[in-house]
């Protein structure tokens, strides 16, 4: 199951992608059909709080619209709807993780650069934009912007000293994340927090693959080009800390709640690492695809 967030007249509305991947139903509107009325919130977000729930209702609407083919008409084409990030407000900042290929570590120094320890940074909730939007080059802050191609998990489930054996039951789904980065304000500021969170700078998206659909997480290609060009390959089971570690690690102290959003690292090939670096420039068009999940395309702002 694939789930987006879309604009209509409404404002921004909750969906379900078809099975082909080319159509999306609106789940209000089709649960009222279904039903007479629906009791789902508004919201995705919302929708994930629900837990159990919520996937219920959706497996049972999956059900009823495919038992009678004239239900076709709640559908709407997916290139006829303007996707907005699975989440577009997240109510906390995004949680990142740093570093956690060994090789991005040496490119961005050296083998000393590889972490003992998970490195956490955040990114601002105003940086999240959507599938096919556009990013915000800052030409008036920043020379030197940069693409971070990640997987980012999504919580479904609330839970505070989660075990690495149990992190699973609290992960609603996946989906990608481009980090994008000014390295001129992370360098000067001596810190990752204003260089990760420019506004529209964190594209995420199109939609949330429920972990029912991904097998193994910690096992999935991912790669970034560039205006065609690719720049990012590596897979999954490249972390220098798995996702059960990392959900474990975070959770120690801090609750993490459903709708928190976790990146979880990028691999080598971003723009800083290349001798001379090779930095975003208006016009560019960045595709992060990552098996399983799907292709997020975003343009820089010219």
């Amino acid at each position: 199951m694939k789930f987006v967030t879309f604009k209509d007249s409404s404002g921004s509305v909750a969906g379900l992608l078809d099975d082909t991947g080319t159509k999306v139903v609106p789940l209000n509107a089709a649960l009222e059909k279904m039903e007479g009325k629906s009791d789902l919130p508004a919201t995705l977000k919302e929708c994930i709080a629900l837990g159990d729930k919520f996937i219920e209702k959706v497996h049972s609407l999956k059900d009823w619209l495919s038992s009678n083919p004239g239900r076709e008409e709640l559908f709407r084409p997916l290139a006829s709807v303007a996707l907005e990030a699975p989440i577009p407000r997240p109510d906390k900042n995004i949680f990142c993780v740093g570093k956690n290929y060994a090789e991005h570590a040496i490119e961005m120094g050296s083998k000393e650069d590889i972490p003992e320890h998970i490195m956490v940074f955040t990114k601002s909730p105003t940086t999240v934009i959507g599938h096919n939007e556009t990013v915000l080059n800052h030409h008036n802050v920043t020379a030197e912007l940069d693409y971070e191609g990640e997987l980012a998990v999504v919580i479904g489930k609330k839970g505070r000293a989660i075990p690495k054996e149990e992190a699973f039951e609290h992960i609603f789904g996946y989906t990608i994340i481009n980090d994008v980065t000014a390295r001129d304000l992370q360098a000067r500021h001596k810190q990752f927090f204003i260089g990760k969170s420019l506004d529209a700078t964190c594209p995420m998206g199109p939609w949330i693959v429920h972990s029912t659909a991904v097998e193994n997480p910690n096992q999935l290609d991912i790669q970034t080009k560039v205006n065609g060009e690719l720049r990012q390959s590596s897979n999954t089971e490249n972390f220098i800390f798995p996702i059960e570690e990392i959900i474990s690690v975070l959770s120690k102290g801090m609750t993490l709640e459903p709708g928190d959003i976790i990146a979880t690292g990028t691999p080598a090939g971003v723009g800083k690492g290349f001798k001379p670096p090779r930095f975003l420039h208006p016009g560019d068009k960045v595709e992060i695809t990552i098996e399983k999940i799907g292709t997020l395309t975003n343009f820089i702002e010219k």
